[in-house]
């Protein structure tokens, strides 16, 4: 079975066989999600005013529109904010003009890599007497003493 599909050039593209089913799955996710990559809508915008920058070393795209008064960045996969880069970052807010990859942008020796935010999974940070932690919390001392409905 084969499907013909047109592109954004309004060309009649090749069918669709099995490889192209890939781009087919592409494409129905872009419609029905917003934190894969980038909607339909985000697609027309930057094929009509979007001029393309550079990429980052995730794989990310970076676009301004043609007058320079906008910036906005295509993930790749999904939408992860904390996977910009601190000179795209700067970039992205018009912080500075100068774009990482053309400026040979080096990161601070004070400038950490990308660590993923594990809130909810396992590897979350739980503090000393966490009940998630397991461990046992140590006794109070001091002054203080706990309130119980007997006295």
């Amino acid at each position: 079975m084969y499907m013909v599909i047109f592109s954004a050039n309004s060309q009649l593209s090749q069918p669709l066989e099995p490889k192209g089913r890939a781009a087919m799955k592409k494409l129905i996710i872009q419609f029905f999600s917003w934190w894969n990559g980038q909607t339909w809508g985000t697609r027309f915008f930057t094929w009509r005013n979007g001029e393309l920058v550079g990429h980052d070393q995730f794989g990310n795209q970076y676009y301004r529109q043609k007058n320079g008064s906008k910036r906005w960045v295509i993930y790749k996969g999904l939408a992860e904010p904390s996977l910009i880069p601190a000179g795209w970052h700067g970039w992205m807010h018009h912080r500075t003009d100068e774009i990482p990859s053309e400026s040979n942008y080096q990161a601070k020796d004070w400038e950490l890599a990308h660590q993923p935010n594990l809130t909810g999974t396992a590897g979350a940070y739980r503090p000393k007497g966490s009940l998630l932690k397991g461990a046992q919390r140590d006794e109070v001392t001091g002054d203080y003493q706990a309130w119980s409905p007997e006295s």
